[in-house]
């Protein structure tokens, strides 16, 4: 259980800082791609992660399956993690809704291939690079996380479930220092 909370925790915080830079790359309107209150993490990039990397060994083995198998995966994944959301808190994080072949906008075969694309970073780039370091956290630090994650969730999940927008989890913007300045006469 902790190899798979530490490879999650590890790929929603890369994801985050995959939202993060997306953001930036397309000046895209929405800067602010926070699925928690406090930590930086997107739990759809761990969970996605932890899938691909429990696929058997056959298919870890072979690019073309992982790239193929990966892009399913996640995919149900993210169609998974988007129907929670939606009707386990009724908020959305995400909508393909512009993109063709867009599944109720919760996934669509643009972003399906860019799973795929990530499967094959993670298989063959990230997780070897990252297994050393993974496997060499200590237990109580591991155990730290999954409570600051577990505490974080739910505190996110009740203010999300409250609210009805991810608009509450931006708590630096609502915050007297961010607050849009009056011009003085």
């Amino acid at each position: 259980m902790a190899d798979f909370f530490s490879i999650f925790f590890l790929y929603s915080f890369l994801g985050f800082l995959v939202e993060v830079g997306y953001t930036q790359l397309c000046r895209h309107a929405k800067k602010d791609r926070k699925c928690l209150l406090f930590l930086p993490l997107c739990p759809v990039y761990g969970l996605g992660a932890a899938a691909v990397l429990s696929m058997p060994g056959f298919i870890l083995a072979r690019p073309l399956l992982v790239f193929v198998a990966g892009a399913l995966v996640s995919t149900l994944v993210e169609y998974g993690v988007a129907l929670f959301y939606e009707w386990g808190v009724g908020v959305r994080f995400w909508s393909y809704d512009q993109q063709p072949g867009n599944l109720s906008g919760r996934i669509c075969p643009l972003y399906t291939l860019f799973w795929g694309g990530l499967s094959l970073l993670t298989v063959y780039g990230f997780q070897p690079l990252f297994a050393p370091l993974l496997a060499w956290l200590p237990l109580w630090l591991i155990r730290g996380l999954f409570l600051a994650f577990s505490a974080d969730g739910l505190v996110s999940l009740c203010l999300l479930h409250q609210t009805g927008t991810t608009d509450c989890l931006c708590w630096y913007r609502q915050h007297p220092l961010h607050a849009p300045r009056k011009e003085s006469m």
